[in-house]
């Protein structure tokens, strides 16, 4: 399994990115996809979460800013931030998402984590 996120920068607070992940190694049209992130100190948490027929999930902390969109025929996941915080600041990493994990906190996650790519916001 390889998975590498890009995409990720320094951006002023309201401001936006997209970042995409490309995933190989994985049924990835079958395959329920998630953006975590995970800042300095604290635990790694899912954010958003997509399923194979393009359902969507989402933390509360970033409900109605953050949209989660997969490409199937790219073997790719997305996630489109807007009006971003400081506290969004993070490495954020796209994996698959078993079916016992919440959104949240990661829970026991035996699967390997590829590259992540670093999200700044200035205040």
């Amino acid at each position: 399994v390889q998975l590498q996120a890009f995409g990720g920068g320094l951006v002023q607070a309201g401001g936006s990115l997209r970042l995409s992940c490309s995933a190989t190694g994985i049924a990835f049209s079958i395959t329920r996809m998630g953006w975590y992130r995970q800042d300095t100190g604290k635990e790694r948490e899912l954010v958003a979460r997509i399923s194979s027929t393009g359902s969507t999930d989402y933390a509360d902390s970033v409900k109605g800013r953050f949209t989660i969109s997969r490409d199937n025929a790219k073997n790719t996941v997305y996630l489109q931030m807007n009006s971003l915080k400081p506290e969004d600041a993070a490495v954020y990493y796209c994996n698959v998402v078993p079916h016992s994990q919440a959104m949240g906190v990661l829970g026991p996650f035996n699967g390997p984590w590829g590259k992540g790519t670093q999200v700044t916001v200035s205040s």
